[in-house]
């Protein structure tokens, strides 16, 4: 039986306390759940032990706010830094610049310890700035390095030259957590910035889908209902104590290839074979009877100039069924919108019944992990602010 021992990490520096602990579990001593330093461990069901072979357990909560915890073997940990890797160019040195306790956050640590390379380290005390992933990026050596980033913090680098300059000099920046928009990988690459798109989730050992197209040791496919379905390697071998969940989310199928049921949309394009993730199957809005993806309303609207960032939404509404709600961070000293506003913008850019019908304008979306927006806390404020 594998044991389970709690592993507070700290953010910035003291991260590098726990590598020790980290690189005895990836070699089978035993199972660690990570937690930030400072507050608690997820709660653990009772007499549940992790499956033999897990390193890691890492809490997810999807997007139905159910907390679960995927056991991820250490063999499913090692094949998704090797294919990261391979995809790369190669091993390399990584700089730390999110929450380690997170699978993003600790998958930098353990790519290090799978090339047996040292991390560097953002100092996120003050949260992540730009003057500090500037610093950090200064004094961070490597023959290759790369680091991994969330939208938002994308876009506080790319407000600033030099932190700008500073992510040029990158071999590689994954870029994941949360959906990424056109305008923003634009803006990104235009700097000198060679921005690799991820996409995953915890019960995935993280990304595993790189620039639309899957890692050597991943398999994407969509059901009937444009669902989709990722297998290979890097798949966790359950939910740890919940054989329930375990069942309604990995499915095998009839030539006895194991799958991860999503709760996401995509498709394939024909012409690139670059796939393409839609939305989540919850979000679609239903509104006078016709369907919306909210990733093309948000899309658009992160294309006008002062919008930096968009989260688009179905609230009810007694006449239309639902109605199309946008919250928008704009850029710096731009003065807030108005729904006319942004209507008369993305008119001809959107059909006529996907334009926002609600619009809230915010400082910074509240987040439910690594650049993830809390939709149901962004929803709440629609009921809260004028």
């Amino acid at each position: 039986m594998t044991s389970l021992r709690p592993l507070a990490i700290a953010s910035g520096p003291a991260a590098a306390q726990a590598l020790p602990v980290l690189r005895e579990a990836i070699g089978g001593e035993f199972a660690v759940l990570p937690y930030a330093a400072g507050g608690h461990p997820a709660e653990v069901p009772d007499r549940a032990a992790p499956d033999p072979g897990t390193a890691i357990v890492v809490g997810t909560s999807g997007s139905t706010g159910t907390p679960k915890l995927a056991m991820l073997p250490a063999a499913a940990l090692a094949a998704s830094a090797r294919a990261t890797h391979e995809r790369l160019g190669g091993p390399g040195s990584w700089l730390l610049a999110m929450p380690p306790h997170h699978i993003a956050g600790v998958q930098v640590l353990l790519r290090c310890v799978a090339a047996g390379t040292e991390p560097g380290f953002v100092d996120l005390a003050a949260g992540f700035t730009a003057a500090a992933f500037t610093s950090a990026a200064r004094s961070f050596a490597g023959d290759r390095r790369y680091t991994a980033l969330v939208p938002t913090q994308l876009l506080r680098v790319l407000d600033d030259p030099e932190s700008t300059r500073a992510l040029a000099g990158f071999d590689a920046v994954l870029l994941g957590g949360a959906a990424t928009s056109p305008a923003l990988l634009v803006r990104a690459r235009e700097a000198g910035a060679t921005v690799v798109t991820t996409y995953g989730m915890s019960e995935t050992c993280g990304g595993c889908v790189y620039d639309g197209r899957p890692l050597s040791t991943s398999t994407i496919r969509t059901d009937d209902e444009g669902r989709i379905h990722l297998s290979g390697q890097t798949l966790a071998s359950g939910y740890l104590g919940r054989p329930d969940l375990t069942t309604a989310a990995f499915v095998t199928d009839e030539d006895g290839v194991r799958w991860f049921r999503t709760d996401d949309l995509g498709h394939c394009d024909p012409e690139s074979g670059r796939w393409h993730v839609d939305g989540r199957v919850d979000d679609v809005i239903s509104t006078g009877a016709l369907k919306i993806s909210p990733r093309v309303v948000e899309d658009a609207l992160t294309s006008l100039p002062d919008v930096a960032e968009a989260v688009v939404l179905g609230l009810e509404d007694p006449e239309w069924g639902q109605v199309v709600a946008a919250a928008v961070v704009v850029r710096p000293g731009v003065p807030h919108p108005s729904v006319v506003q942004v209507r008369s913008a993305l008119r001809g850019a959107l059909a006529d019944h996907a334009l926002p019908r609600r619009l809230l304008v915010l400082d910074e979306f509240p987040l439910r992990g690594p650049g993830k927006p809390d939709r149901a806390g962004i929803a709440a404020l629609f009921h809260t602010r004028p």
